[in-house]
C-alpha cells in the first residue's frame, strides 16, 4: 500500500481510475464503492486511485464548527481501505485554499493535472470548488474537453453510506454494538496507550490496563461495560478479556476512564499500545454498594465475556 501525502509528487497511475470521499468508516456502503472503483479499473487495466482528505472537510468549512467524532483514524482508514484491495490512497491536505479555489480550476488544476484520470467515479450530488458551486453535471462536462469518463455512483449506495455512518455512531453511543458492527462489516476498534492507573482492579482480582486515547476525534462507545478482544503491542495473537467505560461510581471516580482487565494475562504493560476489538456490551454502568458487591458483579462479567 502507498499513502501519498504530496500532491505535487505524484507518480504517473496508470489509466487511473479513482474516486473521492472522507470514507470515515470504511464501512459496508464504502465497500460498495471500493469494488465498483476495482471493476472500472480491471476494465481498461488500470490502477484504482482512492482521494481522500486530512483533517476532515467539514472541520474548515463548516460554518458552525462542532467537535467531529470520527469512526476511523487516519491511519485506521488507510489500513481498511488496503485490506479491501486498495493500493493507492492519496491524502489531500484540506485547508481553505484548497475549498476555495474555483470549481474549473478544482477540475484542471487538480484533478486532471495531478492524476490525469481515465474515470472518475463520483456520486450525483458531489460538489467541489468555492461555494460548492462544482457538481456533477459540471464535471461531465469538462470531461468531454480533457479527455476522461465519469461514472456516477448510485444514489441507493450514497443514502446507505449516510444512513449506515448515522446508525454505526448512534449504536455505538447507545452501546449497540451489534449493530454498529454489522453496519461496518467488522468488529469496531480503537487503540489506547496503557497508563498507569489507581491499581484498584490487582486489589480485588481484576487489573486493568487503563487506557489513554491519544487522537482525540475518535469516537469512544458509550458508558458501560463490554466483551472484547484485545492485541497487545509485542505480544502475538488476540487475548479475550472485558473493557469498562465510565466513571466508576462504586470508588467514587469523578473523570470518565477506559480500562481493560485481560484474560489469562499476566504482563507489566505500561507504555504500550493495546487495540481493543468491541463484541457486544454485557451492561450498563451501575453503582454498587461497595467493593464486595462489584467484585461479585466482575465475576459474572468475565464469565458473560468469555465466550
Amino acid at each position: 500500500m502507498k499513502v501519498y501525502r504530496n500532491t505535487d509528487a505524484l507518480p504517473v497511475f496508470t489509466n487511473a481510475v479513482i474516486t473521492i470521499g472522507t470514507f470515515d468508516g470504511v464501512h459496508v456502503g464504502h465497500m460498495q464503492i471500493i469494488r465498483q472503483l476495482k471493476e472500472e479499473a480491471a476494465k481498461v487495466n488500470g490502477t484504482p486511485v482512492v482521494i481522500t482528505f486530512y483533517p476532515h472537510p467539514k472541520q474548515v468549512v463548516a460554518l458552525q464548527k462542532k467537535p467531529i467524532f470520527i469512526l476511523n483514524s487516519p491511519e485506521e482508514k488507510y489500513e481498511l481501505m488496503h485490506r479491501a484491495g486498495i493500493e493507492h490512497i492519496v491524502v489531500v491536505p484540506f485547508d481553505e485554499a484548497f475549498a476555495s479555489q474555483p470549481a474549473l480550476s478544482y477540475i484542471k488544476d487538480f484533478l486532471v493535472e495531478k492524476f490525469h484520470p481515465h474515470t472518475v467515479i463520483i456520486g450525483y450530488d458531489h460538489r467541489f470548488g468555492k461555494n460548492r458551486e462544482g457538481d456533477y453535471q459540471l464535471l461531465e462536462q469538462e470531461a468531454t474537453k480533457y479527455g476522461f469518463r465519469v461514472k456516477e455512483i448510485p444514489e441507493k449506495i450514497l443514502q446507505d453510506i449516510t444512513i449506515s455512518s448515522t446508525r454505526i455512531r448512534e449504536a455505538l453511543l447507545s452501546g449497540n454494538i451489534d449493530t454498529a458492527n454489522e453496519f461496518l462489516g467488522y468488529q469496531y476498534f480503537f487503540t489506547g496507550l496503557v497508563v498507569e492507573g489507581n491499581k484498584l482492579g490487582r486489589t480485588i482480582g481484576y487489573p486493568t490496563a487503563n487506557l489513554e486515547i491519544k487522537d482525540n476525534e475518535k469516537l469512544v462507545p458509550g458508558n458501560g461495560v463490554y466483551a472484547v478482544d484485545v492485541e497487545v503491542e509485542n505480544f502475538a495473537g488476540r487475548f479475550k478479556g472485558m473493557m469498562n467505560i465510565g466513571t466508576r461510581p462504586t470508588v467514587d471516580g469523578s473523570k470518565r476512564v477506559i480500562e481493560v482487565n485481560i484474560f489469562e494475562f499476566d504482563n507489566e504493560i505500561y507504555g504500550s499500545n493495546v487495540k481493543v476489538y468491541l463484541k457486544r456490551r454485557l451492561r450498563g454502568e451501575v453503582k454498587f454498594n461497595g467493593i464486595n458487591e462489584l467484585k461479585q458483579q466482575l465475576g459474572k462479567d468475565k464469565l458473560n465475556a468469555a465466550f
